[in-house]
């Protein structure tokens, strides 16, 4: 057992990505149950659907989950913090945004916090703000990205090296060999999102799962760069019609509406690609069946003990 499985009281050092607003309780507590992390994603949801989210997910496991709060796209973000704390919830996620002025207040409550971080600096300003755990995520990752675009490969060594608390991979890996690498890297967790979207306790639509199912390797695009938002999404039919919008010429305000929360939702939970946009990492390429979380976690670990005994016998 690792820092971070002890740290978080995990079997397997495996985290579910934050997903705002298309979160819920059902994949959440899947991923608890199965051994990891499961994470709620407030995203801009009102305290009350957060609130009853929560509540649901502890009804449906016993074992430990996080709620991600996204600082600086959330507009309530001190009520969400009062909700970690009034249910107890023991793991918070602070991203897009200082996570200083709020750590203090989950600490004192003995809730441990993961900082998602994009640089060696962020990272190091985590750890000095009292982080338990920083998640470093390179934007080959799904959905709202750092404009560094720094990738997972080089990012991770180099935070880990940086930092004396434990780093916790993100972007780009959803199979065991990916957990593998990452933790030859030296981060000794993992952060899966893309690949959860893709099992059978997600309520997402089935539209979605096929398309990643569907997905080759360069079916991802960026979004955004044009007005400093990096978004990684699918290259569907509303995408390609959001890329020509860039080509014409947008304007921040315009990307903000283009890319709503609503056309999030029509995108992942109604199937809609002509109107709404699905979040998917780089990852999609490697996606080809819809397991249970709990048979996708065997499946990594299988796989990441199988590849670690073939290098074994090469190095040895």
């Amino acid at each position: 057992m690792n820092d971070v499985c002890r740290l978080l009281g995990l079997r397997y050092p495996i985290i579910q990505g934050g997903m705002g607003n298309i979160s819920n309780a059902e994949l959440a507590s899947a991923v608890s149950e199965a051994g990891g992390l499961g994470t709620i994603g407030v995203g801009t949801m009102p305290p009350d659907e957060v609130e009853t989210l929560i509540v649901e997910t502890k009804h449906r496991t016993s074992r430990p989950f996080a709620v991600n709060i996204p600082l600086q796209v959330t507009p309530h973000a001190a009520e969400m913090a009062e909700l970690v704390i009034k249910h107890q919830v023991p793991v918070v996620s602070l991203s897009a945004g200082n996570p200083a002025p709020w750590i203090p207040q989950f600490a004192a409550h003995g809730i441990k916090v993961m900082v998602v971080t994009a640089s060696v600096n962020q990272a190091k300003k985590a750890e000095a703000a009292g982080a338990d755990i920083v998640v470093a995520e390179g934007y080959e990752a799904a959905g709202i990205n750092s404009p560094l675009e720094l990738t997972t490969m080089t990012l991770i060594p180099q935070i880990v090296s940086a930092v004396r608390i434990p780093v916790i991979a993100a972007g780009g890996i959803g199979d065991g060999r990916g957990l593998l690498a990452a933790m030859a890297l030296g981060a000794q967790g993992v952060q899966l999102g893309t690949r959860l979207v893709a099992t059978k306790e997600a309520p997402f639509h089935e539209a979605y799962k096929q398309e990643l199912i569907k997905a080759k390797d360069n079916e991802t695009v960026i979004v955004g760069r044009s007005v400093g938002r990096v978004r990684r999404i699918m290259r569907t039919p509303y995408a390609q019609k959001l890329l020509e919008y860039e080509r014409q010429g947008m304007l921040p305000e315009q990307f903000q509406e283009y890319t709503s929360e609503e056309r999030h939702r029509r995108g992942a939970l109604s199937g809609d690609f002509q109107e709404g946009f699905i979040n998917a990492g780089q990852i999609a390429g490697l996606i080809d069946d819809v397991p249970t979380v709990a048979e996708l976690f065997e499946q990594m670990m299988t796989e990441a003990k199988a590849q670690w005994r073939s290098l074994s016998a090469i190095f040895s």
